[in-house]
Formats: structure tokens, sequence, C-alpha cells
């Protein structure tokens, strides 16, 4: 398999599952800045220009966090990245869905990306707007985590004792967060620090250029 990513970026946490699956795969890295992920070859792979995609061994390309989240717990389910429960199933999905368009799309997109949320034409001294967008991407990440606090379990993982797919969307914006200086709350940091703990996690971390 050939897995398109680029380190720090949600890509980490298909990262963490192709290695808590122990799967061999070629990593590609795409440069954001560069806009590596706007050339036609890889547009050719991924036609929306996005990252993770995770090309199969027979050519078909799957090409964002979700579908390639759920590929990979249905087709290594000796990885117990989804629950057999059909219900805690179904949260799991929902959890990576508010990891990927609530706390990502909704909040931290504000954060990384501000300019995008600018006025087409604005002029140089009314930069400051980037500021508020970026003050209510923050707001929205915190708000966010106060909602996951109330959900989260005392001890173990997200859905119980086995680490799943949920924890690897949840994680790579508890890191984020973590870098930028965004608090935590007690459960939601102990989530984070009982997955980052783990040596898979610290691995690729340490792969991605991040050691402490």
């Amino acid at each position: 398999m050939k897995f398109y990513m680029t380190p720090g970026s949600c890509s980490t946490g298909i990262h963490i599952l192709l290695e808590t699956l122990e799967l061999p795969f070629e990593a590609w890295i795409v440069n954001l800045p560069a806009g590596e992920h706007l050339r036609p070859e890889y547009l050719k792979i991924n036609p929306r220009g996005t990252i993770p995609t995770l090309v199969l061994d027979d050519g078909r390309a799957l090409t964002d966090f979700k579908s390639i989240a759920i590929w990979l717990a249905k087709a290594y389910p000796h990885g117990k990245l989804i629950p057999a429960d059909s219900v805690l199933a179904a949260r799991a999905i929902e959890l990576v869905d508010f990891a990927l368009i609530q706390l990502h799309g909704e909040g931290f997109t504000r954060i990384f990306t501000s300019d995008r949320y600018l006025p087409v034409g604005v002029t140089p001294d009314a930069r400051r707007l980037e500021d508020d967008v970026v003050a209510h991407g923050r707001e929205v990440v915190a708000q966010s985590f106060g909602i996951l606090e109330k959900r989260m379990p005392a001890d173990g993982y997200v859905l119980g004792q086995d680490f799943s797919i949920a924890d690897a969307a949840l994680f790579y914006n508890e890191f984020w967060a973590d870098r930028i200086g965004i608090t935590l709350p007690p459960r939601v940091f102990a989530h984070y620090q009982r997955v980052r703990s783990r040596p898979v996690v610290r691995q690729v971390l340490a792969e991605e250029g991040y050691r402490s």
C-alpha cells in the first residue's frame, strides 16, 4: 500500500492505525505549504487534493480519514479498531465525525488556515479580521472539547479498553491543541496522555519529527 501523508496533520491518526496493525506500506510525504497536493500527479490519485490518501494493493484509492479508518478496521478485524457491539460501533463513527467535522473542520481549520475565511479582496489593514477568525476557531475547539469531556470515561479509551479509530481521530486533535496551548479538560487530557504513551504512538510521533 502507498500512504500519502503530511507529518503533524490529520494523517497522523491514520499513520497510528497503520502502525497499530503492523501493516507494511510506503509512506509518501505531501508538502502542503509547497502545494504538492494540487499537482496533477497527486490529483490523479486524489482529485480532491486532500490528505490522507491510502492506495490499496489493487490500486484503488481511499481519499479521506474516515473511509481509510473504517476500511482498516473492517479489513483487519484482529486489531479491534471498531467495537463488535453495533451500538458502540456506531458511536465510534459518531466520534470520528465529531473529530473530523466539529473539532477539525469547524475549529482547527479556522486556526490554521484563517485566511480562507477572510472576505475577498480584503486590504492589508483589515488583516485584524484574521485574528477574529482564529479566536473563533479556538472558541469552537474549547467548546467542542467541553462536550467531549462529558462523554469521556475516567479510564481506558473513549469506547472501552480497546484502542479504536475514534481514539486515533480524537488524538490528532488533542495533539494540535497541546501544541498551540489550548487547555484540554481533565478527562480529555488524561485520554490524550494515555494515547500518547502508547509505544506505537510514540514511534509515529518520532518518525514525523516530534520527539518531545
